[in-house]
Protein backbone atom coordinates (compact mmCIF):
# COMPACT_ATOMS: atom_id res chain seq x y z
CA UNK A 1 0.00 0.00 0.00
CA UNK A 2 1.30 3.42 -0.85
CA UNK A 3 1.80 5.58 1.56
CA UNK A 4 0.91 9.49 1.71
CA UNK A 5 3.28 11.78 1.03
CA UNK A 6 3.98 14.08 4.12
CA UNK A 7 2.81 17.44 3.46
CA UNK A 8 4.11 20.32 5.53
CA UNK A 9 1.67 22.69 7.07
CA UNK A 10 -1.31 20.38 6.37
CA UNK A 11 -1.13 18.06 9.55
CA UNK A 12 -4.34 18.68 12.28
CA UNK A 13 -1.78 19.74 15.07
CA UNK A 14 -0.46 22.36 13.03
CA UNK A 15 -3.74 23.93 11.58
CA UNK A 16 -4.99 23.97 15.25
CA UNK A 17 -1.46 25.38 16.71
CA UNK A 18 -2.05 28.23 14.46
CA UNK A 19 -5.37 28.59 15.30
CA UNK A 20 -4.52 29.31 18.83
CA UNK A 21 -1.57 31.47 17.84
CA UNK A 22 -4.28 33.60 15.64
CA UNK A 23 -6.67 33.63 18.66
CA UNK A 24 -3.68 34.53 21.41
CA UNK A 25 -2.64 37.63 19.24
CA UNK A 26 -6.24 38.75 18.81
CA UNK A 27 -7.01 38.31 22.54
CA UNK A 28 -4.03 40.28 23.56
CA UNK A 29 -4.69 42.84 21.08
CA UNK A 30 -8.08 42.69 22.99
CA UNK A 31 -7.29 42.73 26.38
CA UNK A 32 -4.42 45.55 25.59
CA UNK A 33 -6.92 47.78 23.79
CA UNK A 34 -9.38 46.94 26.87
CA UNK A 35 -6.96 48.00 29.86
CA UNK A 36 -5.72 50.77 27.60
CA UNK A 37 -8.35 52.59 26.42
CA UNK A 38 -11.01 55.01 27.70
CA UNK A 39 -14.11 53.16 29.48
CA UNK A 40 -16.61 51.66 27.39
CA UNK A 41 -20.16 53.94 25.98
CA UNK A 42 -22.80 53.92 28.91
CA UNK A 43 -20.26 52.65 31.71
CA UNK A 44 -20.65 55.64 34.27
CA UNK A 45 -17.62 55.84 37.05
CA UNK A 46 -18.13 57.64 40.11
CA UNK A 47 -14.68 58.73 41.89
CA UNK A 48 -16.61 60.68 44.59
CA UNK A 49 -19.05 57.53 45.46
CA UNK A 50 -19.14 57.50 49.23
CA UNK A 51 -19.95 54.76 51.72
CA UNK A 52 -23.18 53.46 51.62
CA UNK A 53 -26.08 54.76 53.18
CA UNK A 54 -26.85 53.91 57.30
CA UNK A 55 -29.46 51.36 57.69
CA UNK A 56 -32.03 52.89 60.21
CA UNK A 57 -32.28 50.06 63.85
CA UNK A 58 -34.93 47.52 63.48
CA UNK A 59 -37.38 47.43 66.77
CA UNK A 60 -36.62 45.63 70.12
CA UNK A 61 -39.66 42.78 69.30
CA UNK A 62 -38.93 39.95 67.13
CA UNK A 63 -41.32 38.04 68.30
CA UNK A 64 -44.77 38.40 69.96
CA UNK A 65 -46.52 36.49 73.06
CA UNK A 66 -49.40 34.36 72.87
CA UNK A 67 -52.31 36.54 73.74
CA UNK A 68 -54.96 34.07 75.18
CA UNK A 69 -52.56 33.17 78.26
CA UNK A 70 -51.42 36.29 78.65
CA UNK A 71 -54.92 37.56 80.78
CA UNK A 72 -54.61 35.83 84.04
CA UNK A 73 -58.20 33.83 85.40
CA UNK A 74 -58.54 36.27 88.04
CA UNK A 75 -58.32 39.23 85.61
CA UNK A 76 -61.38 37.52 83.46
CA UNK A 77 -63.21 36.98 86.48
CA UNK A 78 -63.42 40.45 87.01
CA UNK A 79 -63.88 41.56 83.48
CA UNK A 80 -66.20 38.75 82.50
CA UNK A 81 -68.44 39.11 85.93
CA UNK A 82 -71.63 36.89 84.47
CA UNK A 83 -69.20 34.03 83.45
CA UNK A 84 -69.08 32.81 87.12
CA UNK A 85 -72.79 31.85 86.40
CA UNK A 86 -72.63 29.80 83.46
CA UNK A 87 -72.64 26.01 83.57
CA UNK A 88 -68.89 24.83 83.70
CA UNK A 89 -68.00 23.87 80.41
CA UNK A 90 -69.57 27.17 79.35
CA UNK A 91 -67.58 29.01 81.68
CA UNK A 92 -64.50 27.18 80.59
CA UNK A 93 -64.53 27.94 77.57
CA UNK A 94 -65.27 31.85 78.32
CA UNK A 95 -62.19 32.17 80.35
CA UNK A 96 -59.95 30.21 77.47
CA UNK A 97 -60.74 32.75 74.91
CA UNK A 98 -60.78 32.51 71.04
CA UNK A 99 -57.74 33.06 69.55
CA UNK A 100 -57.73 35.27 65.94
CA UNK A 101 -56.78 33.88 62.66
CA UNK A 102 -53.50 35.58 61.96
CA UNK A 103 -51.01 34.60 59.01
CA UNK A 104 -47.89 35.51 61.19
CA UNK A 105 -48.10 35.08 64.73
CA UNK A 106 -44.54 36.79 65.17
CA UNK A 107 -46.35 39.78 63.48
CA UNK A 108 -50.07 40.02 64.73
CA UNK A 109 -51.83 38.09 67.29
CA UNK A 110 -55.08 38.26 69.04
CA UNK A 111 -57.65 36.76 71.33
CA UNK A 112 -61.35 37.27 72.27
CA UNK A 113 -63.35 36.41 75.87
CA UNK A 114 -66.84 37.18 75.95
CA UNK A 115 -69.63 36.17 78.53
CA UNK A 116 -73.52 37.49 78.61
CA UNK A 117 -76.09 37.01 80.60
CA UNK A 118 -80.03 38.59 80.21
CA UNK A 119 -78.80 41.76 81.81
CA UNK A 120 -75.62 41.98 80.18
CA UNK A 121 -72.88 41.25 78.14
CA UNK A 122 -69.18 41.43 78.59
CA UNK A 123 -66.71 41.19 75.34
CA UNK A 124 -62.61 41.69 76.16
CA UNK A 125 -60.38 41.50 73.05
CA UNK A 126 -56.91 42.49 72.45
CA UNK A 127 -54.96 43.08 69.71
CA UNK A 128 -51.36 42.98 69.48
CA UNK A 129 -49.19 44.19 65.95
CA UNK A 130 -45.55 44.07 65.59
CA UNK A 131 -44.54 46.52 63.14
CA UNK A 132 -41.41 46.24 60.69
CA UNK A 133 -40.23 48.57 58.18
CA UNK A 134 -39.53 47.52 54.78
CA UNK A 135 -37.68 50.85 54.12
CA UNK A 136 -33.50 50.58 55.40
CA UNK A 137 -34.02 54.68 55.57
CA UNK A 138 -37.09 54.46 58.34
CA UNK A 139 -36.61 52.19 61.57
CA UNK A 140 -39.56 49.78 62.91
CA UNK A 141 -40.24 52.30 65.63
CA UNK A 142 -40.78 55.33 63.01
CA UNK A 143 -43.29 52.68 61.03
CA UNK A 144 -44.79 51.80 64.46
CA UNK A 145 -45.68 55.65 65.42
CA UNK A 146 -47.06 56.36 61.98
CA UNK A 147 -49.68 53.16 62.57
CA UNK A 148 -49.86 54.73 65.91
CA UNK A 149 -51.05 57.95 65.25
CA UNK A 150 -53.47 57.17 62.27
CA UNK A 151 -55.49 54.86 64.52
CA UNK A 152 -55.60 57.94 67.09
CA UNK A 153 -56.53 60.56 64.68
CA UNK A 154 -59.06 58.12 63.54
CA UNK A 155 -60.44 58.03 66.92
CA UNK A 156 -60.91 61.57 66.79
CA UNK A 157 -58.17 62.20 69.83
CA UNK A 158 -55.52 65.27 69.24
CA UNK A 159 -51.95 64.05 69.13
CA UNK A 160 -51.57 66.73 72.16
CA UNK A 161 -53.62 68.15 75.08
CA UNK A 162 -54.67 71.80 74.08
CA UNK A 163 -53.42 74.16 76.31
CA UNK A 164 -56.54 76.46 77.47
CA UNK A 165 -55.70 79.88 76.95
CA UNK A 166 -54.22 82.53 79.21
CA UNK A 167 -56.29 85.38 80.43
CA UNK A 168 -55.16 88.87 79.72
CA UNK A 169 -54.09 90.83 82.64
CA UNK A 170 -55.95 93.60 81.09
CA UNK A 171 -59.59 94.05 81.35
CA UNK A 172 -61.15 94.43 77.52
CA UNK A 173 -62.30 97.57 76.75
CA UNK A 174 -59.77 99.94 79.05
CA UNK A 175 -56.68 100.58 77.39
CA UNK A 176 -53.56 100.07 78.97
CA UNK A 177 -52.19 102.47 81.00
CA UNK A 178 -55.76 104.75 80.71
CA UNK A 179 -57.61 105.51 83.12
CA UNK A 180 -61.21 104.07 83.50
CA UNK A 181 -63.82 106.65 82.11
CA UNK A 182 -60.93 108.97 80.77
CA UNK A 183 -62.18 111.16 77.25
CA UNK A 184 -59.34 109.03 75.55
CA UNK A 185 -62.03 106.16 75.51
CA UNK A 186 -64.83 108.79 73.47
CA UNK A 187 -63.99 108.83 69.41
CA UNK A 188 -63.43 112.60 68.11
CA UNK A 189 -66.92 113.87 67.15
CA UNK A 190 -68.58 112.09 69.32
CA UNK A 191 -72.19 113.72 69.73
CA UNK A 192 -72.94 114.80 72.99
CA UNK A 193 -74.30 111.78 75.54
CA UNK A 194 -73.27 109.14 73.46
CA UNK A 195 -72.01 106.05 76.13
CA UNK A 196 -68.15 105.37 75.78
CA UNK A 197 -66.84 101.93 75.27
CA UNK A 198 -66.89 101.28 79.46
CA UNK A 199 -70.16 103.13 79.89
CA UNK A 200 -73.36 101.32 80.84
CA UNK A 201 -73.81 97.77 79.59
CA UNK A 202 -77.19 98.80 78.14
CA UNK A 203 -76.27 101.04 75.78
CA UNK A 204 -73.98 98.30 74.60
CA UNK A 205 -74.38 96.05 71.22
CA UNK A 206 -76.22 93.02 72.52
CA UNK A 207 -73.52 90.93 70.03
CA UNK A 208 -70.43 92.75 71.26
CA UNK A 209 -67.67 90.07 73.41
CA UNK A 210 -67.50 91.02 76.94
CA UNK A 211 -64.91 90.87 79.38
CA UNK A 212 -65.60 89.19 82.79
CA UNK A 213 -64.43 92.32 84.21
CA UNK A 214 -67.52 94.09 82.67
CA UNK A 215 -69.52 91.64 85.11
CA UNK A 216 -71.87 91.06 82.22
CA UNK A 217 -71.50 87.68 80.17
CA UNK A 218 -71.05 88.01 76.44
CA UNK A 219 -74.97 87.03 74.64
CA UNK A 220 -72.75 84.58 72.00
CA UNK A 221 -71.16 82.56 74.62
CA UNK A 222 -72.23 79.17 74.63
CA UNK A 223 -71.37 77.29 77.98
CA UNK A 224 -68.65 74.82 77.88
CA UNK A 225 -69.70 71.72 79.28
CA UNK A 226 -67.85 70.45 82.69
CA UNK A 227 -65.04 67.90 82.14
CA UNK A 228 -65.41 64.63 83.98
CA UNK A 229 -61.87 63.73 83.36
CA UNK A 230 -63.04 60.66 81.94
CA UNK A 231 -63.13 61.57 78.05
CA UNK A 232 -61.28 60.23 75.11
CA UNK A 233 -57.74 61.40 75.89
CA UNK A 234 -54.08 60.82 75.44
CA UNK A 235 -52.92 58.68 78.44
CA UNK A 236 -49.32 59.23 80.50
CA UNK A 237 -47.01 56.42 81.96
CA UNK A 238 -48.40 53.94 79.50
CA UNK A 239 -45.72 52.44 76.95
CA UNK A 240 -43.98 54.80 74.93
CA UNK A 241 -47.21 56.77 74.18
CA UNK A 242 -51.24 55.93 74.37
CA UNK A 243 -54.86 56.94 74.61
CA UNK A 244 -57.82 56.09 75.67
CA UNK A 245 -61.60 56.05 73.63
CA UNK A 246 -64.47 55.71 75.52
CA UNK A 247 -67.86 55.92 73.25
CA UNK A 248 -71.46 55.33 73.98
CA UNK A 249 -74.10 54.33 71.64
CA UNK A 250 -77.72 52.51 72.31
CA UNK A 251 -78.78 49.16 70.97
CA UNK A 252 -82.82 48.15 70.39
CA UNK A 253 -84.96 49.96 72.07
CA UNK A 254 -83.65 50.37 74.92
CA UNK A 255 -79.90 49.02 75.68
CA UNK A 256 -77.00 50.83 75.67
CA UNK A 257 -73.56 49.90 74.81
CA UNK A 258 -69.77 51.31 76.39
CA UNK A 259 -66.83 50.53 74.17
CA UNK A 260 -63.62 51.58 75.74
CA UNK A 261 -60.84 51.12 74.21
CA UNK A 262 -57.08 51.40 75.37
CA UNK A 263 -54.14 51.72 72.81
CA UNK A 264 -50.27 51.77 73.39
CA UNK A 265 -47.28 51.31 71.55
CA UNK A 266 -44.03 50.21 73.31
CA UNK A 267 -40.97 50.10 70.80
CA UNK A 268 -42.40 48.50 67.11
CA UNK A 269 -45.35 46.80 68.85
CA UNK A 270 -48.95 48.35 69.35
CA UNK A 271 -51.46 46.71 71.50
CA UNK A 272 -54.85 47.51 71.10
CA UNK A 273 -57.59 46.63 74.69
CA UNK A 274 -60.75 46.59 73.51
CA UNK A 275 -63.61 46.38 76.68
CA UNK A 276 -67.18 46.76 75.62
CA UNK A 277 -70.41 46.21 78.12
CA UNK A 278 -73.81 45.87 76.90
CA UNK A 279 -76.87 46.02 78.76
CA UNK A 280 -80.59 45.36 77.98
CA UNK A 281 -83.97 46.77 79.46
CA UNK A 282 -83.87 48.93 82.12
CA UNK A 283 -80.41 47.83 83.40
CA UNK A 284 -78.46 51.80 83.46
CA UNK A 285 -75.70 52.20 80.64
CA UNK A 286 -72.44 50.93 81.46
CA UNK A 287 -70.28 53.23 84.05
CA UNK A 288 -67.65 54.84 82.00
CA UNK A 289 -65.08 54.80 85.02
CA UNK A 290 -65.80 51.12 86.20
CA UNK A 291 -64.82 50.25 82.45
CA UNK A 292 -61.95 52.70 81.89
CA UNK A 293 -59.90 51.42 85.27
CA UNK A 294 -60.95 47.69 84.35
CA UNK A 295 -59.16 48.26 80.29
CA UNK A 296 -56.43 50.48 82.00
CA UNK A 297 -54.99 48.12 84.22
CA UNK A 298 -55.47 45.18 81.70
CA UNK A 299 -53.33 47.80 79.28
CA UNK A 300 -50.74 48.13 82.17
CA UNK A 301 -50.63 44.32 82.60
CA UNK A 302 -49.65 43.61 79.22
CA UNK A 303 -47.11 46.49 78.94
CA UNK A 304 -45.32 44.76 82.12
CA UNK A 305 -45.63 41.62 80.06
CA UNK A 306 -43.57 43.56 77.09
CA UNK A 307 -40.69 44.50 79.36
CA UNK A 308 -39.94 40.86 80.54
Amino acid sequence: MQRKRYVPGRTGSTVRTAVALALGLGLGAGLTACSGGAPADGVAVDAKAGPAAAVAPPGRYRTLFEPCGAVPQATLKDLLPGAADLPDAERDKAYRGVAAVTYDTDRRVGCTWRAETPEASHWVSLDIERVVSYDAAVSDDDRAQEVYVRKQLAAGIPLAPTAPPTPSGTPSGTPSGTPSGSSAGTPSGAPSGTPSATGSPAATSPVADRSPASGAPSATTTPTPATTGLEPRVLTGLGDIAYLDDVLSTVGADGHQRAVSVVFRTSNVIVTVSYREQTAGAVDAPDSAELQEKARNLARRLAERLEE
